[in-house]
């Protein structure tokens, strides 16, 4: 954990990501990386330097209309003397059942975030924090060239004037594998997704293929990572 909390430490510090006085929101999916995100601010607090306050948000989609136990997450909040809230919605409904969209994902995606904000707003949070790493950002810039035909990817912090947020990432530094190592050798609690498409997506399809490249060009993840930052794109 202790390299996570660095690289963490590094990036809020290199785009001011934080300030004293903050409350800042942490999406929880339930997933590694949004756990990992988690544990971290609130173990950054003891030693960074900056006076904020950390409250996890988990948006349960409902999908199939079943909800999540979320408990494991309850606990670990507590263990950390954290606020945490479940808000349980009818998003897994609305994408599924009443669009029955056939890429589900960016609704889902957009529908969330909305949520997301409102809950960051009624909270009195100025800061939302999501567990985005470098290797998401990768798989973010390829999808987009891919798919769209378009030089982008989302920034370590974007500023929401409709909302009046900041939306930050904290794990940009961090690759997948400093995150599974993490939750591996913390035994951070991971909740499974149950989303119908989960691993069926065009993420997923992206991440597999990155994978691929690196067998016969090692480094290529990381060398797409580097002119992302050196070509400032998106506002690195």
């Amino acid at each position: 954990m202790q390299q996570i909390l660095g690289m963490m430490r590094k990036a809020i510090t290199d785009y001011q990501m934080i300030s004293d006085g903050d409350r800042v929101l942490v999406g929880i999916s339930g997933g590694k990386d949004s756990v990992v995100l988690f544990a971290g601010l609130c173990r950054l607090r003891q030693f960074i330097g900056i006076d904020y306050q950390v409250i996890g948000v988990t948006l349960d989609p409902g999908f199939e209309g079943v909800n999540t136990d979320y408990s494991p997450i309850v606990r670990l909040a507590e263990e950390y003397e954290a606020e945490y809230q479940v808000r349980r919605t009818d998003i897994g409904h609305v994408v599924f059942q009443v669009r029955q969209e056939e890429n589900p994902c960016s609704l889902c995606a957009r529908m969330r975030r909305g949520a997301l904000h409102d809950v960051a707003k009624e909270l009195g949070c100025s800061k939302v924090a999501l567990g985005h790493h470098g290797d998401d950002a990768v798989e973010t810039f390829v999808m987009n060239l891919f798919n769209e035909g378009r030089i982008g990817c989302f920034s370590p912090v974007t500023y929401m004037s409709r909302k009046d947020l900041h939306v930050i990432r904290p794990l940009i530094y961090a690759r997948e594998r400093d995150v599974l190592h993490a939750v591996r050798t913390n035994n951070l609690p991971v909740v499974k997704s149950v989303c119908p498409v989960d691993e069926k997506t065009n993420r997923q399809w992206t991440k597999e293929w990155l994978l691929e490249m690196e067998k016969t060009h090692p480094g290529i993840t990381m060398r797409l990572y580097g002119a992302m930052q050196r070509g400032h794109v998106s506002g690195w």
